[in-house]
């Protein structure tokens, strides 16, 4: 079985769009993204700097777009069954992909999405990382500095997000015990914390009144905050509107699709973070990305090639 993975934030470069730019299939999906952008996102990540695409915003739109262009150009030649899973604001690249909603509804509830988080974020939100310290005591460190642990990654990765004076001082001393690497993130709101609480209820709303359908018949959907298996997307909502307030155990996620049989990931990306997230966790899954392919013929023989 083949398992895709669709990314977060905080992966977007230039190279973006590279390997898709000029393919008919993503050409919808980029008028889409240009009606909330404002600009044609191939040209938003050529001619922005680092800190406009960092936001909320342009970020989470750019990121979900990735996702759906690549598939639109690959959806083809997919293996059936194929799982499907999404990392953060991913999550909302993978329900479309599962047949969900189309990439355009998908797009729009992004927008969505993100405007309603900002709307309660405060302006101070930061996430950062630690690596290579326990969890025990980075839940300690986030008591003790008022953050929280928004994600959960193999290989204790975490991601924590509360105020960015917070997180910083947190990252400080989470490395003076001995975490081999700490640092801010490029996304400026506190996501998966309590922090966002309030913009649950809004966002349930939305996706409630969403035009949406059931879960393609080829498509396995699991939940990216804890792996749990999806069957049926109206009584998922809830879910998947409250994960923007609580935290993403991503191993899990990995775990799950490891457990259904993967033989393949790919990882939508934007990036290849997820690709090597599951190479290091689960060694024998052959991992991918598609920023790792030079042509999108390359990435095409590779999906057909089993």
């Amino acid at each position: 079985m083949l398992a895709l993975l669709c990314g977060g934030q905080g992966n977007l470069s230039p190279r973006t769009f590279d390997l898709i730019a000029d393919q008919a299939a993503a050409e919808p999906v980029f008028v889409a993204a240009k009606a909330y952008l404002g600009y044609d996102p191939r040209a938003l990540v050529l001619t922005q700097g680092a800190d406009e695409l960092a936001t909320n915003q342009t970020s989470q739109i750019l990121t979900v777009t990735a996702a759906l262009a690549i598939h639109a150009c690959i959806a083809d030649v997919l293996p059936k069954p194929i799982a499907v899973a999404g990392y953060s604001v991913g999550e909302m690249a993978a329900w479309s992909i599962a047949g969900i909603w189309r990439a355009e509804e998908a797009l729009r509830l992004t927008d969505i999405r993100a405007r309603i988080m900002e709307g309660v974020a405060g302006p101070d939100g930061r996430l950062g990382y630690v690596r290579g310290l326990d969890q025990g005591a980075l839940e300690r460190l986030a008591v003790k500095h008022r953050c929280e642990i928004a994600i959960g990654n193999p290989n204790l990765l975490f991601v924590v997000g509360g105020t960015e004076r917070d997180v910083t001082e947190l990252c400080d001393e989470a490395t003076a015990q001995g975490a081999a690497r700490t640092g801010l993130l490029a996304v400026k709101i506190a996501s998966h914390t309590a922090r966002l609480a309030r913009a649950c209820g809004p966002f349930q709303q939305a996706l409630g009144s969403s035009a949406h359908s059931a879960i393609a018949s080829d498509r396995i959907l699991l939940a990216g905050g804890d792996g749990e298996r999806i069957f049926s997307a109206t009584e998922a909502m809830a879910k998947l509107a409250r994960q923007v307030a609580r935290p993403v155990d991503w191993t899990a996620t990995l775990q799950a699709v490891a457990e259904l049989g993967a033989e393949r990931v790919l990882d939508l990306g934007p990036g290849s973070a997820l690709a090597d997230m599951m190479r290091t966790f689960v060694p024998s899954i052959r991992c991918y990305s598609a920023d790792g392919f030079r042509t999108l013929g390359g990435l095409r023989n590779w999906i057909a090639s089993e």
